[in-house]
């Protein structure tokens, strides 16, 4: 029993994201009408490509929105059944302003959508998490898969500056928080490495680091991988979460806990003509590799790697990524 109603009215936040852009996409051809938020109205590089969607000229109002800025988040959230709330800042570089620029935006950001989507009658919200509030997590059993049960070890992360990683996690606990105190219906999807074909003009940080890998560098992501997923999946998967009333909780979302190795070794078997470097086979070390992790029991089945790197990899090629 599917909770969607003809013509629904729903908001994306952080609409025009890689991921953002694939989820209006695929709502605006299952029918709904779609406020998506974007950071810049006049930016062409955030509008363009949303506007150019099927079911666009129609069904899509873009909205500008700061995360901080709780009048803007209420215009877009006015009048719609559910949220898919995505927009958090992705840096994984070097912060200036780590409160600013990233904790502030992912925390109170996320509470100010969900306190929006309250006091509006949201029917439900469906938050973007990671897998990055997974892992790392130094007192997980050695013997036993990672799974929904299973939170990253914020002091570990703050130790070694994974500042990303605490963003997600304590945005996620802020998330459920706020939906026990509240009553408010939240779901949760926790996505593992996304890519596949690009939307919006710009890289993403996953697909920078399959750049970044076709070019030779040799990082591992180690405390940061857990498996890949196409960015389709993740779209999709946000989709039914929303419309499965019997939906709750958190959703792992990968195509299968494998480590950062094994990727590198598919793209260098699938395209040798690149200087794919050799990288060690374990290059998570202790995570235990499981091919049906995520408890997507809701009609997902999931593109396998090999499809994954091939979608990724093309599109790298079609927008002149590389030759």
């Amino acid at each position: 029993m599917s909770m969607r109603k003809e013509g629904e009215v729903v908001c994306v936040t952080g609409g025009s994201g890689y991921i953002g852009s694939w989820l209006v996409s695929l709502l605006l051809r299952r029918g709904y009408t779609v406020h998506a938020t974007v950071k810049h109205l006049n930016d062409e590089k955030e509008t363009k490509h949303l506007q150019a969607l099927e079911g666009a000229e129609s069904r899509l109002r873009l909205f500008q929105m700061d995360l901080l800025r709780y009048d803007s988040i209420l215009a877009a959230v006015h009048g719609v059944a559910g949220v898919f709330h995505l927009a958090s800042p992705v840096i994984v570089d070097q912060v200036q302003d780590l409160e600013k620029e990233l904790l502030a935006p992912a925390i109170e950001g996320t509470k100010n959508v969900l306190r929006a989507a309250k006091e509006l009658g949201v029917r439900r919200v469906v938050v973007t998490s990671s897998v990055s509030a997974i892992t790392p997590s130094r007192y997980w059993p050695a013997d036993v898969v990672k799974d929904e049960n299973c939170w990253t070890d914020v002091d570990y992360c703050k130790q070694i500056e994974l500042w990303y990683s605490v963003s997600k996690t304590l945005a996620e606990k802020a998330a459920w928080e706020f939906a026990k105190e509240q009553s408010l219906d939240v779901v949760v999807l926790n996505p593992g490495t996304a890519m596949g074909p690009i939307l919006p003009p710009n890289l993403n940080a996953s697909m920078l680091m399959l750049l970044l890998l076709l070019q030779g560098c040799t990082e591992t992501y180690e405390d940061v991988f857990m498996g890949s997923v196409h960015v389709k999946d993740v779209a999709l998967a946000h989709i039914l979460l929303y419309e499965n009333p019997s939906a709750t909780g958190r959703h792992l979302c990968v195509e299968a806990i494998s480590h950062y190795g094994d990727f590198a070794a598919k793209v260098a078997e699938l395209y040798p003509e690149y200087k794919v470097p050799r990288l060690p086979r374990d290059t998570q070390p202790g995570l235990l590799r499981a091919k049906n992790a995520s408890k997507m029991e809701l009609g997902l089945n999931f593109i396998p790697m090999e499809e994954i790197i091939k979608d990724a990899v093309e599109s790298l090629k079609n927008k002149g990524f590389i030759s």
